[in-house]
């Protein structure tokens, strides 16, 4: 996959520039990215006199303490009720199957805006903006907002921000490269608070979660001379902890970390009783290793170093199945 085509893009604007009414998602289990991509063209359609949006399930509240400072208080949790009048615009979501809600599901004729970064997308839209090589689906919008004609107010680059901050691992990840630095750049200077940003972020941590975090760390197991880390955070877990399941944001890091680890890997428990019983998130610290294409095999998806799936598979075969493909390289 390579980067979206001008035309691409001049597509996307021309449906955002024509539309009145507009119905923005993203994917289950929403991270920093898809958040702050859905806070910031939700704002920048509104700045534009827009009928602008969005939906998220309830199921998805609350969010993980890190984001629960972003002002999404007027988010949709069920359809409005002029559903079939509105462009569909899904932002950050690579398949249409990581939308829970099935009316997103039906298309009805309408225009549907896919806008995303990830190498796997399987271009379900109408029109489709596939940059694969922005750091975050937020590089995207930002270069849409300029396009249209919009204002990056401080409200706006504060929800861009958080998508760049995240989605790059703290500018850390291979996908960091120089426009994501001038985004930032240019970001701070239309007034985030970097400071602020990130305390709301990374250090604001309720103690709920050191203490499943200490049990998490507790648990990793290595195999394959430390190729594969591993852990697994049980109900018994949360339990001990007082912590619940949204608390887990972060922990792949610590896993992804340890020296010699080429695939990092956590495996949770649910506690919703609708779904699947465990989820599993993939970190790849190899360049020959694509995560995205075992959480594809399992159903799910997400980047080549970044991506998850859930299951209902135990521990010990999931276990085994990542051995496997470990041995296959992925």
């Amino acid at each position: 996959m390579t980067a979206a085509t001008a035309t691409d893009i001049e597509q996307v604007v021309a449906e955002l520039r024509a539309g009145e009414r507009f119905l923005l998602t993203t994917h289950e289990g929403p991270d920093g990215d898809a958040l702050g991509s859905l806070l910031a063209l939700h704002a920048i359609l509104t700045q534009l006199g827009k009928d602008s949006v969005m939906f998220l399930g309830a199921k998805e509240f609350p969010l993980p303490v890190e984001y629960r400072f972003l002002p999404l208080t007027d988010v949709f949790h069920e359809p409005p009720v002029d559903l079939v009048d509105r462009t569909l615009v899904f932002l950050d979501c690579g398949n249409i199957d990581r939308i829970a809600a099935d009316f997103l599901h039906q298309q009805n004729g309408r225009p549907v805006l896919n806008v995303d970064h990830h190498h796997d997308n399987t271009r379900f839209g109408t029109v489709n903006v596939v940059d694969t090589a922005a750091s975050c689906t937020a590089e995207i919008v930002y270069g849409i907002a300029h396009r249209l004609g919009a204002e990056i107010t401080p409200e706006i680059a504060s929800a861009l921000y958080v998508a760049l901050v995240t989605d790059t691992g703290r500018f850390s990840y291979e996908n960091t490269g120089p426009a994501a630095h001038r985004m930032a750049a240019e970001l701070i200077e239309a007034g985030v608070d970097v400071h602020d940003t990130y305390r709301r972020l990374y250090e604001r941590v309720p103690i709920e979660k050191l203490r499943l975090l200490a049990r998490a760390l507790e648990a990793i197991e290595t195999y394959d001379d430390g190729a594969l880390a591993i852990t697994y955070i049980s109900a018994v877990d949360y339990a001990a902890s007082g912590a619940e399941e949204v608390l887990t944001e972060g922990v792949i890091d610590y896993v992804r970390s340890l020296e010699g680890t080429q695939i990092a890997a956590v495996v949770r428990d649910r506690t919703e009783p609708d779904g699947a019983a465990r989820k599993v998130s993939l970190r790849s610290t190899s360049p020959v290793i694509d995560v995205s294409a075992i959480a594809r095999r399992h159903g799910g998806g997400g980047h080549r170093a970044a991506a998850g799936f859930s299951t209902d598979l135990p521990y010990p075969e999931l276990v085994a199945s990542l051995r496997a493909e470990l041995a296959g390289r992925g």
